[in-house]
């Protein structure tokens, strides 16, 4: 699994319908889900996202986490993200997971979080969407599941 993460001092996505879901204080969660993931990917994002420390503590110095900062996580499911460049002009998107199996490991990385006490809202599986934002920072971080080196 890879995410994007920003912090943020708030962010709201839109569908078709309009709003979908809106944090204040957080971070934004792009998550993509590779097709030899699974559930020990889940475990390791959703601990790293949980304790992450990427928010500023009293004497400016990042060092607290989103739960000791009571923020919120806008987590949005992306498979752009293993959009692979390095032949040709079109981004090639084969290790990205089908539907069936990204739905799964998005919704257990949702319930995760959740029961690590991060307070969620997300995105739509599948569903063009309007993402808006301000990074705070501005902060990002890039998280991969695998053993990269």
């Amino acid at each position: 699994m890879r995410a994007v993460v920003q912090r943020v001092s708030y962010a709201h996505v839109r569908g078709k319908e309009g709003l979908i879901s809106k944090i204040g204080r957080g971070m934004v969660v792009l998550v993509g889900i590779d097709k030899e993931d699974a559930g020990e990917d889940v475990e390791y994002l959703a601990s790293k996202l949980s304790n992450l420390r990427v928010f500023e503590d009293p004497g400016g110095k990042i060092n607290l986490s989103l739960r000791e900062v009571g923020g919120e996580a806008l987590v949005i499911s992306q498979f752009t993200l293993y959009g692979d460049c390095r032949k040709g002009r079109r981004p090639s998107f084969d290790r990205a997971a089908g539907p069936a199996k990204a739905r799964d490991l998005y919704g257990q990385l949702l319930q995760s979080l959740r029961q690590r006490g991060v307070r969620v809202a997300e995105g739509r599986f599948q569903e063009k969407m309007l993402v808006e934002l301000a990074n705070d920072g501005p902060v990002t971080i890039l998280l991969d599941s695998k053993k990269l080196f």
